[in-house]
């Protein structure tokens, strides 16, 4: 890299940003869960602890990084980690139940970990052996992945730039990177890039890694503390180990694709769900009757119920739907064939639309019955809404609706990619 490149990727890199947080080295090994019930009952567990000062986090930007911390060690974020290397190996529906629980105490630490999931999915596809047995065992012990995944000015937000080349016997990763979900909280940071022959490769960086710098610009209106900012890399040295292929999950049928994206569609159920208690507890505390009726109080209102009984049929909805494709992707985990990780994208495809809509909807009800006062910033309620909407907008959902009517109605199988 030219001593220019590297003063204009660094000069972009720290603008209107802060410094990352310094992540220490971890004192003690995390927890290892033992099955799929486990699993869901830590879940309920943290997402009861994380709740309560989500509001204040997202009002203040304020990275959760003790939350983050309680998160990993507490074994959750290596239950995909398959049993044969010592993890629970839970299964999808778990997973998506998992991120859903934290997802509707806060959407962000629910959203934190999908890059780090979907990593551990990358090795069990495509790792040598060597590398399994190296980073399940980081994993297991609580080391987190971070996302250097998409970067800005390129044509399409898969089109990288990022390099990984050979030069003076060297490998040399190159490049900068932003939406780098999770990267300000992990241990490894693992960075998409494209090598001499063109292919796009996934390279784990540990992060103290020299000429490798994060940057907390993420400014975003909702999904605040996501750390969802800049990353850098200056000639960063790696060596093959490092490295694994990542076009060849998609160059087979691999369910790669839906496993990444049942994740973010547990995250709008778990949005969903949340705006949709709050609405509850909220209207049956605050709300006022409206002055024509002759009600004692404003959850007496039929409109408001008849609203309550509508969104809460469409959440429910979403949760059988979330179910079914993780049913379903579990069934391509088992045996990945054309025809049943087309069954779990397009499943997971259909989950991921009415999600979407069902948490805006569940969000915007929330105000509209809430009434004025719910609008105040004291409440927070307005952080439903702004994250449903900003994480909505991780991959298009029109384009969704477009591979699953084609499925339906032509026969055609949807592309495979990290976003079907």
């Amino acid at each position: 890299m030219s001593e220019n490149d590297r003063k204009l990727h660094r000069e972009a890199a720290l603008t209107a940003g802060r410094p990352a947080p310094h992540i220490p080295p971890r004192r003690t090994k995390a927890h290892r869960i033992k099955d799929d019930s486990e699993a869901l009952a830590v879940a309920r567990e943290l997402a009861h602890e994380f709740a309560p000062g989500a509001a204040v986090r997202d009002r203040e930007r304020r990275l959760p990084i003790a939350e983050i911390d309680r998160f990993s060690q507490s074994g959750l974020w290596a239950i995909t980690v398959p049993k044969s290397y010592g993890g629970a190996g839970v299964s999808a529906v778990t997973l998506a139940e998992v991120t859903a629980i934290i997802s509707a105490a806060d959407s962000s630490i629910g959203q934190i970990p999908q890059n780090h999931f979907y990593m551990v999915e990358a090795l069990r596809l495509a790792g040598s052996e060597e590398q399994k047995r190296h980073f399940f065992a980081r994993i297991l012990d609580g080391d987190r992945l971070g996302n250097a995944f998409t970067e800005i000015g390129t044509k399409t937000p898969v089109d990288f730039k990022t390099s990984l080349r050979k030069a003076d016997g060297k490998l040399l990763l190159n490049g900068q990177k932003f939406y780098s979900t999770g990267s300000l909280f992990a241990h490894i940071i693992a960075a998409v890039a494209k090598d001499d022959n063109g292919r796009v490769n996934i390279v784990f960086i540990d992060r103290a890694t020299p000429g490798l710098d994060l940057v907390d610009d993420w400014t975003s209106f909702g999904q605040r503390s996501t750390g969802s900012g800049t990353v850098t890399f200056d000639d960063v040295e790696v060596t093959a180990f490092q490295v694994v292929d990542h076009d060849g999950v998609f160059e087979r049928p691999t369910p790669m694709g839906p496993f990444a994206q049942i994740i973010h569609s547990a995250v709008q159920v778990g949005l969903a769900r949340g705006a949709l208690l709050e609405t509850i507890s909220y209207v049956r505390a605050h709300a006022r009757p409206f002055f024509e009726l002759s009600i004692e109080h404003g959850y007496e209102d039929p409109h408001t119920v008849y609203a309550v009984g509508d969104v809460s049929i469409r959440v429910h909805a979403a949760d059988a739907l979330l179910f079914r494709a993780g049913r379903l992707l579990d069934i391509a985990i088992e045996n990945p064939t054309e025809d049943t990780v087309a069954a779990a994208s397009i499943a997971v495809a259909e989950v991921k639309t009415l999600g979407t809509e069902v948490a805006q909807l569940a969000a915007t009800k929330l105000i509209e019955l809430g009434g004025a006062r719910s609008t105040l910033e004291s409440y927070g309620l307005d952080r439903f809404w702004r994250n449903a909407r900003t994480h909505s907008l991780h991959d298009p959902v029109r384009w969704k609706y477009h591979h699953i009517g084609n499925y339906y109605l032509n026969g055609l199988l949807p592309p495979r990619h990290g976003a079907i």
